[in-house]
């Protein structure tokens, strides 16, 4: 009888134990990344209050590119860029009466574009810090901006005064600072005609340099367009190769969360759901199912994503030119998805992985806008299609 007690308690522990690894292993593992490939990075820099993303992407990307080149570590000053992007989007609002775009956002190119007449400066040389803050407040500024140029052009004086634009540059010196002088001997090692800027929509044609109609790029630069797949492979190979990018995308979606330090584009497998489980998700609401996707704990399917489908998000403005970032490395989860290791610029405290996250190649394939690289990272087919 003791012997027939005995096995029974070995058999239900058995049973117990059994039962317990069953369910661990039915529970969905959380993340856990491989780090394929890391560039060196300057450290994360917090744009605050401001819509300067694109300068401090661009100059993260720069300080990375001096490294690459040489020249060590240096802290180079975003608001140097952002004061002359101001006085050059002002004279273009005043002499297209208004109609063109007017605002604190703009694109990797114009920092390409004040090195070539301006050169950079230091973050020492001018901090642009507006004055009674520590950190970039820009809302005051911004609407003083727009203030100052829409009563310009609503002088009934028949022309416009000389005084216009004095006065514009006064308002940028109180708020900014005066900019310094002889800033461009700093450039030795930047040619911002190295630099490329790749895209890919199906409303232009492709392996053409195309205007693309996105509202921050009131420079009307051109970028050369690509078929998706390719625009893919050259962001990752570049990456392999030691060569970091300036990303331009989408970060509205409610797959991107910074705070959870990750971009993903879930989808659920229906063809794989059966019986109650189907029927269950079927009666959802839209809320309830993106909760279940949107939990950013475990990973999960994500949307195979065709030029289709990236083209009608950009035309219904799903996917808009709202953030750019710096990627700096490629990292792999357990199920083989790939990441861009990514450095924002909304300070190093933001979330728990010092200020970075990492972006799912899904997402990247939809939201991706554009990105700059050094033609250097491309292969000389794609240059020769350029023409470069």
């Amino acid at each position: 009888m003791k012997k027939l007690v005995s096995l029974s308690i070995v058999l239900l522990l058995t049973f117990q134990l059994f039962s317990q690894d069953t369910v661990k292993s039915a529970e969905p593992e959380k993340y856990k990344f491989d780090t394929l490939k890391i560039l060196l990075a300057t450290p994360v820099k917090d744009q605050y209050r401001s819509g300067t993303c694109w300068s401090f992407a661009a100059v993260s990307y720069l300080e990375s590119e001096l490294i690459r080149l040489g020249s060590g570590e240096t802290d180079l000053s975003e608001m140097f860029f952002v004061n002359h992007a101001y006085r050059e989007k002002a004279k273009k609002y005043i002499r297209y009466h208004g109609s063109s775009n007017f605002g604190p956002g703009g694109q990797a190119h114009d920092v390409m574009n004040i090195i070539k007449s301006y050169g950079y400066v230091s973050e020492t040389g001018y901090p642009g810090i507006v004055p009674g803050e520590t950190s970039h407040n820009h809302g005051e500024l911004d609407k003083v901006l727009k203030g100052f140029l829409d009563a310009v052009l609503a002088s009934k004086s028949g022309k416009l005064s000389q005084a216009w634009y004095p006065a514009y540059l006064g308002i940028l010196d109180a708020y900014l600072g005066k900019l310094p002088e002889n800033s461009k001997q700093t450039t030795q090692k930047i040619n911002p005609d190295d630099y490329i800027e790749l895209t890919s929509y199906s409303h232009h044609p492709y392996y053409t340099w195309i205007n693309l109609e996105i509202p921050d790029n009131w420079s009307n630069d051109k970028y050369f367009n690509l078929p998706l797949d390719e625009l893919m492979s050259l962001m990752f190979d570049a990456l392999n190769k030691g060569y970091t990018i300036a990303w331009d995308g989408d970060v509205s979606d409610k797959g991107f969360s910074h705070s959870n330090g990750i971009a993903i584009l879930p989808d659920k497998d229906i063809k794989s759901l059966a019986g109650s489980e189907r029927e269950r998700w079927e009666k959802l609401s839209e809320k309830d199912k993106n909760a279940e996707l949107y939990k950013f704990e475990t990973p999960g399917n994500e949307k195979k994503v065709t030029p289709e489908m990236r083209q009608e998000a950009f035309d219904s403005h799903l996917s808009t030119d709202d953030h750019l970032m710096y990627v700096i490395g490629i990292a792999v989860d357990q199920k083989g998805t790939r990441y861009l290791i990514t450095k924002n610029s909304w300070a190093a405290n933001s979330n728990k992985y010092g200020g970075y996250l990492k972006i799912s190649e899904p997402y990247a394939r939809m939201h991706t806008i554009a990105f700059m690289v050094h033609k250097d990272a491309l292969p000389g087919a794609i240059l020769k299609k350029a023409g470069e």
